[in-house]
């Protein structure tokens, strides 16, 4: 892949991004982005880092089919993302209230703190960049097991699991 200047050169703050910073960050990266290597992603598919430091690190993840992330944490990176293509939901998870799912289009952009649980699906086709601070070191995937909240830790370039229990306890709400 081919960038118009090293895209390391986004992150060199030398401390850790705060989440709409991640954003931020993950939106300049997507413009640096030329034609060929989206045309490429779009090819191959699945994710790809675009750089990583000791502050931060960037996904460029492509989604030939719908994809939901299922209920997870970063382990205390915070996150920002961009949409490039196609559309994606983000919903946190909610305890004692009704559930919010946000939609995003291309060109929207969003955060996420460190501390959040939330899961993601993204519509077939979506193209997004992602931009964790600090890089991630572990994801932490929820699902109900045995009538208990259930986290189990993962490491951060596998894909994580759907929570099908977990959503439907939570419609049954």
């Amino acid at each position: 892949m081919t960038f118009a200047i090293p895209l390391t050169d986004l992150a060199a703050d030398g401390r850790p991004l705060q989440p709409d910073e991640c954003a931020s960050v993950a939106q300049r990266a997507a413009c640096l982005l030329d034609p060929d290597t989206l045309a490429q992603a779009r090819t191959c598919g699945g994710s790809v880092v675009l750089w990583e430091d000791e502050h931060s690190v960037c996904w460029l993840n492509v989604m030939p089919e719908r994809r939901d992330t299922g209920y997870h944490d970063h382990d205390g990176s915070a996150v920002g993302v961009f949409v490039i293509e196609g559309s994606v939901t983000n919903e946190g998870l909610p305890i004692g209230r009704p559930r919010r799912v946000h939609r995003y289009g291309p060109g929207d952009s969003f955060s996420f703190p460190g501390s959040g649980i939330h899961r993601m699906d993204h519509d077939a086709g979506a193209i997004t960049v992602h931009v964790y601070s600090p890089p991630l070191r572990f994801i932490g995937y929820y699902e109900v097991v045995g009538g208990l909240l259930q986290r189990t830790p993962g490491p951060p370039d596998e894909a994580s699991p759907e929570s099908p229990r977990l959503l439907t306890a939570l419609a049954d709400r």
